[in-house]
Formats: structure tokens, C-alpha cells, sequence
């Protein structure tokens, strides 16, 4: 039995060395390039305001030698001391939180009654609720003060009113989040659930709510993060110094004789973004791990 003849191996062409960043297939050093180049150029002069909120000297461009005296060690000038500091990174935070707290709940509601009522009214009210991306946050601030001061509101200007700004503003964040999910998931897994025996409310709750929680808490996230740097809103809306928040309070003493309690201010500031960040990113991990497990209903429905 004879062997049968082989085809002789086809010879590869050579690379050319020193050409390859011309191939198609090359690593992009272009865009990798201008991408590194962004990331220094925005974050050098955060990394600095947080390096020298440690300085141990009142400079704010000599580095004097580390300490946490802008923190709590001075016993006048520190963010633990300093009553003015102190109250404005507390107001900051109730802001935040309370925004969230009434702009998300408002936002999913108003996205489950977009999805599931079609007409020319809801186009209008979904057309209104989208001109906050589109109409500057100034002339809302303007608007909303004016309608406080001229117009007979049941509330005056104070924290009432800037959460009342803050949550007029941002409650368009959560409504298109949730509305982007709802889209993804589509009206099936309530019709079973109601095939079921479920009732409309039950079907809502157990089954739409827990697919919709990923987007729920990323909406959430970004809307305490955007109420902490706000800084027209929260400037137009407030009443006195009880009311300042810490964008206010840093705008108004960078102008005089500033110490690095200020950077410590936009440390913690800069820390409480990172922490609710992280705490959101965790929970979207963990309900996405729940939706895909095998067998569940979130496991056909997707990610946000």
C-alpha cells in the first residue's frame, strides 16, 4: 500500500519588523494614547486637592509635610471642628439622600406609566419630563426662585425648596434608566405571572420590581452622586448659611484666604461618591448574579 503524497508546507511571507503598528490588527496606541492622556488630564488636579487636604501647613501648593490636621487635629480650623464645614457637609448629604429618596421612587413610577399608557398626553408628559437634559440648569434655577419668592407656594426657600429643585431636575435620571430596562424586559413575565393566578399589584411586585432593581439602583447612585456637586440649584434655592452645601461654601471661600480644610471638605466629598458608587455597583452585581441563574426570569431578560 502506497503512501499518498503529501502537499508541500506553504510558506508564509516574512513580518516586517519595525512595521507592525501599521497592520490592521495592530494595538490602538492612538486611542490608547489620547485615553491615558484624559485620565491625567482630569484626574491630576483631583489627586492634588486630596494630596494636599493632607498638608501639614496652611499652603495650598507647598507641600509641607503630612498630616490629618485639616481632618480633626486643629482644634479651630479642621472639618471636625469647624462648625461651617461641618453643617454644610451634612446638608450636602441630607440633599443627597433626600433627593434620592422622593426622585427615584418618583422616577420608577413615572417610567411604569409611560411604558403601559400610549397616547398624546403621555407624549407630552414624557417630552416635559425630558427637557430638563435639554434646558440648562440655570434657567430652571431662575425659574424655580421666582416661582417661590413672586408666586403663593406652600413652602419658602430652604431645604424644602432645594429638595423640591433637586428632585425637578433630577427625576428624569431615573425615568429613562428604568424606562431603558423596561424595554429590555418586556411585557411577557407579568402576562405569566397573571396566567398564573397573580394579581396585577402581585405581579408587579414579585416579578417586575426585582427585574427592574439594577436599574433602580444605578438610577439611585447617579442621582446622590449628581446632588452632591450641585452647586445652581442648591445656590439659587437656599435661604442662609444653614443652607449651604459644600460646592457653595467652597465657591465662596476660595475667593479669600482659603486653607487646605477646603481640600479635606472635597476629600470627603470625593470619599462619600466612591463609597455610594461602590455600594451601588454592588448591588447591580449582586440582582444581576440573581437574574442569572438558570431557570429564573431575569435570566431571559438581560442587563441594563
Amino acid at each position: 500500500m502506497t503512501a499518498l503524497p503529501q502537499a508541500p508546507p506553504v510558506a508564509t511571507p516574512p513580518v516586517a519588523r519595525g512595521r507592525s503598528w501599521r497592520g490592521p490588527w495592530r494595538p490602538p496606541y492612538v486611542l490608547a494614547a489620547v485615553t491615558v492622556g484624559y485620565l491625567v488630564w482630569s484626574l491630576a488636579p483631583v489627586l492634588l486637592a486630596v494630596l494636599f487636604s493632607f498638608n501639614s501647613g496652611r499652603s495650598r501648593s507647598a507641600w509641607q509635610g503630612f498630616s490629618m490636621r485639616w481632618y480633626y487635629a486643629d482644634p479651630t480650623l479642621s472639618v471636625l471642628h469647624d462648625e461651617s464645614l461641618r453643617r454644610a457637609l451634612t446638608h450636602t448629604l441630607t440633599l443627597g439622600l433626600l433627593t434620592t429618596l422622593v426622585a427615584v421612587p418618583l422616577g420608577v413610577a413615572f417610567a411604569l406609566g409611560l411604558d403601559r399608557w400610549h397616547g398624546r398626553l403621555p407624549a407630552s408628559a414624557n417630552f416635559t419630563m425630558l427637557l430638563s437634559f435639554v434646558i440648562p440648569e440655570i434657567v430652571l434655577a431662575v425659574g424655580l426662585f421666582y416661582m417661590i419668592t413672586l408666586l403663593a407656594t406652600p413652602f419658602v426657600l430652604g431645604t424644602t425648596a432645594q429638595v423640591v429643585g433637586l428632585v425637578t431636575f433630577q427625576l428624569s435620571y431615573p425615568v429613562v434608566i428604568v424606562r431603558a430596562r423596561l424595554a429590555t424586559i418586556g411585557p411577557q413575565y407579568e402576562e405569566a405571572a397573571r396566567d398564573l393566578g397573580a394579581s396585577a399589584f402581585g405581579a408587579m411586585r414579585r416579578v417586575l420590581l426585582p427585574m427592574l432593581m439594577p436599574a433602580i439602583f444605578t438610577s439611585a447612585v447617579l442621582v446622590f452622586a449628581d446632588v452632591l456637586d450641585d452647586f445652581v440649584i442648591v445656590r439659587y434655592l437656599s435661604s442662609d448659611a444653614f443652607t449651604e452645601t459644600t460646592s457653595i461654601k467652597i465657591y465662596n471661600t476660595a475667593r479669600g484666604a482659603p486653607t487646605p480644610a477646603l481640600n479635606a471638605v472635597a476629600t470627603l466629598m470625593l470619599v462619600a461618591s466612591f463609597v455610594v458608587v461602590l455600594l451601588g455597583w454592588l448591588a447591580v452585581k449582586r440582582f444581576g448574579r440573581g437574574q442569572e441563574e438558570p431557570g429564573s426570569l431575569g435570566a431571559f431578560a438581560g442587563q441594563v
